[in-house]
């Protein structure tokens, strides 16, 4: 059984563009259970890269979640993005209460129905890009506006409060120092707003999913007036942030990759099989979320992790792991079928999955049937991207037809 002396200093802040970052990669391939100093937070932490070893952290109860609560845990951001009462701060099985409930509400009848809402939506932008007229930014007509507006729709949120909810969400994810008060006072407002909004849906329920939530049951289980209320801000937060994102990633990478892209102009319809492949090779975030607390001592491909240390596991590694998938760092569309990682893994699994997806399928199958000849307007190298946050994606993408 090996021990390591090494720490890896990993400020996770390489931006260029959507290449993979090549410390990731070193990581990956020489240490794959290694010690790491991050920004912000006290002592060290592992970092766990294999596919395998990351299944592991993510399915075995001796990882805790819920034992972070209250450490000053190792991370990207000054304050820590995650609410302590979050389901993805349990740990099974009183998490499998709470995730069976929420998943009611994305039961294929109630994607049926956010997708008839999605379509509209996206039909409406893209009315909005072709009035515009070519070139237009793709950023700023499809991808900014359309997880925001769904998720709103989805929600029931009116539409003078949706910027005010984006701009404190935003808030929330900034890795700057100078950010962590602002952070704080925009967790506490959003937490606020949704305990009032949520109590108000309790007490006179509609057909959005925060009344789904507020009535689904299980057997005689509900969600209380706390775990509604921060389900609902989780929802917000990750149901338009990362889909966001990942409609520009996907649209410069097809952009950038004609190949891929004519294959699709030909058969649009073929996007959903195309989708999974591109989300794992995206490396749409630049480090690590949530990690977890060994609650035993545990050997991890022959490292000894020791009772009480604090783990990380990356997924953007696990995606690229040659051990299960062969060439990994290329886009092969036909791929098989080993599952990727983007979305999480076991128990915290993202619960939203099935709505990102659906959205990501009817903008780009849309866009791609509207718009055949789409292309990009401009170089590459032009493309402005973030640099400030936690996330990978461009500000901006100028597209023609």
């Amino acid at each position: 059984m090996e021990t390591t002396d090494t720490v890896w200093s990993c400020p996770f802040d390489y931006a260029d563009a959507l290449e993979f970052d090549p410390q990731l990669r070193r990581m990956l391939a020489e240490e794959p259970v290694a010690r790491i100093r991050m920004a912000y937070g006290e002592g060290e932490a592992w970092l766990v890269t294999r596919y395998e070893d990351v299944r592991t952290v993510t399915t075995d109860r001796r990882f805790s979640r819920s034992a972070v609560i209250g450490r000053d845990f190792p991370r990207m951001t000054p304050e820590p993005i995650v609410q302590a009462e979050s389901i993805n701060l349990m740990d099974p099985p009183a998490s499998s209460r709470l995730r069976s409930l929420v998943a009611k509400s994305f039961a294929p009848k109630h994607v049926a129905r956010m997708r008839e809402r999605t379509q509209r939506v996206v039909d409406e932008l893209l009315d909005t890009m072709a009035a515009h007229g070519s070139p237009a930014d793709f950023v700023e007509h499809i991808a900014a506006p359309l997880p925001l507006v769904t998720i709103c729709e989805v929600l029931a949120i009116p539409d003078g409060e949706r910027d005010w909810l984006r701009a404190h969400a935003l808030t929330m994810m900034n890795i700057g120092a100078a950010g962590r008060e602002a952070a704080v006072r925009a967790k506490a407002e959003l937490r606020a707003y949704f305990t009032d909004l949520t109590a108000a849906r309790r007490r006179s329920p509609g057909d959005d999913l925060i009344s789904t939530l507020a009535t689904a049951r299980d057997g005689d289980e509900l969600l209380d007036d706390q775990e509604l209320a921060v389900m609902a801000m989780v929802l917000l937060i990750t149901g338009q942030d990362t889909t966001t994102y990942e409609l520009g990633n996907i649209a410069y990478t097809l952009l950038t990759r004609p190949d891929i892209l004519d294959g699709l102009r030909a058969r649009p319809d073929r996007f959903p099989a195309v989708l999974d492949e591109l989300l794992r090779f995206i490396p749409f975030r630049k480090g690590v979320g949530i990690p977890r607390v060994a609650t035993e001592d545990v050997e991890l491909s022959g490292v000894l992790i020791r009772a009480g240390d604090i783990v990380h596991v990356s997924y953007l590694t696990a995606n690229r792991d040659d051990r299960k998938f062969d060439r990994p760092h290329e886009i092969d569309p036909e791929r098989g079928s080993v599952p990727h990682m983007t979305f999480g893994w076991g128990a915290h699994h993202c619960l939203g999955a099935p709505l990102a997806q659906m959205e990501l399928e009817v903008a780009f199958t849309s866009l791609l049937t509207r718009f055949p000849g789409i292309r990009a307007a401009g170089e590459p190298s032009d493309v402005p991207w973030n640099t400030h946050s936690i996330w990978r994606h461009p500000l901006s993408l100028p597209v023609a037809w």
